[in-house]
């Protein structure tokens, strides 16, 4: 949708370059999930090496050189560090983000030890694994996913990543809240952007048969509105109608159901209030209409 706007607002009719900064703002995505994933790790090697250096010094304190290990031997901590399937990714993907800004570790890593939740976790002597597991979901929910020095870098860094920081940090953690304790360290594994090469068919064709067929979907639904001008219509609006409609009609295997909830999903997000009312019902009679000439064909039980 967003490939489809960015082509009407710069009048470009360049398909294959658009299509290429489609796929790149994608695995951007992928890039996204490895940075916030590999923060854990690069905070716990940050206190690692403050640890280190502080039991070095010439006056160290007893403390200092009999610190509290709890943080840095946090077993969820150490399983993602010895992960081999993040470091391959990360390694794959070319991330070291956090070697060239280790500042805003050092201000995560800050804003840990200054909470609540980082003193009550250390002065409990205990090291259960689901408090270790707790201790670093709460973390993550807490105080990384809402830092407001780390929202400013992210978007700073790529702007595709503002729409994408919420679906990657609720992945990372619906992952850490299903590590078991049976689990060994390489049972984590990194999320995958498609789940198959049919998932990522999927976006080409959905994206190339929406822009290669506009003026034939238009005409869909361009009747179904005789009280609104097309003008007046958002152009957002028009775009996902289009988009639904492409999806309703050629793409058998997608339940007319699944279609018109994801891009009312959409609408919500992107458009303007009044437009999922809008969107809705305009999709539900062209339901019905295409029902009624036999141009919605679906493949499979239950997919109408």
């Amino acid at each position: 949708m967003q490939s489809i706007y960015a082509m009407h607002q710069s009048c470009s009719d360049n398909l294959e370059k658009e299509e290429k900064f489609l796929f790149y703002s994608i695995d951007n995505v992928q890039d996204l999930y490895l940075i916030m994933l590999s923060s854990l790790i690069e905070i716990k090697k940050a206190e690692e090496l403050f640890l280190e250096k502080s039991s070095q010094k010439h006056l160290s304190t007893k403390e200092e050189r009999q610190p509290n290990k709890k943080f840095v031997n946090n077993k969820i901590l150490e399983m993602l560090s010895e992960n081999n399937s993040i470091g391959m990714a990360l390694e794959d993907r070319k991330i070291n983000h956090w070697e060239l800004n280790e500042s805003y570790i050092q201000i995560l890593l800050n804003a840990i030890k200054n909470s609540d939740l980082y003193e009550k976790y250390m002065s409990n002597e205990d090291n259960e694994f689901e408090e270790d597991k707790t201790f670093i979901e709460d973390v993550f929910t807490e105080i990384i996913v809402p830092n407001e020095k780390l929202y400013e870098y992210l978007e700073d860094n790529k702007l595709t990543w503002i729409d994408d920081i919420p679906l990657v940090n609720t992945h990372i953690i619906k992952q850490l809240k299903a590590i078991k304790a049976k689990d060994n360290v390489d049972t984590f594994k990194v999320a995958k952007l498609y789940k198959d090469t049919e998932d990522k068919e999927y976006v080409t064709h959905l994206f190339r048969k929406t822009v290669l067929n506009e003026s034939e979907l238009a005409k869909e639904f361009v009747d179904k509105t005789p009280n609104w001008d097309s003008e007046r219509i958002a152009e957002i609006d028009t775009i996902v109608l289009k988009m639904a409609i492409c999806e309703l009609l050629k793409f058998p295997s997608i339940p007319a159901k699944v279609t018109i909830n994801e891009y009312l999903e959409i609408v919500k997000e992107y458009s303007t209030p009044k437009s999922s009312i809008f969107i809705n019902g305009i999709l539900d009679n062209l339901v019905k209409e295409f029902k009624t000439n036999n141009k919605l064909i679906k493949v499979g039980r239950g997919l109408m």
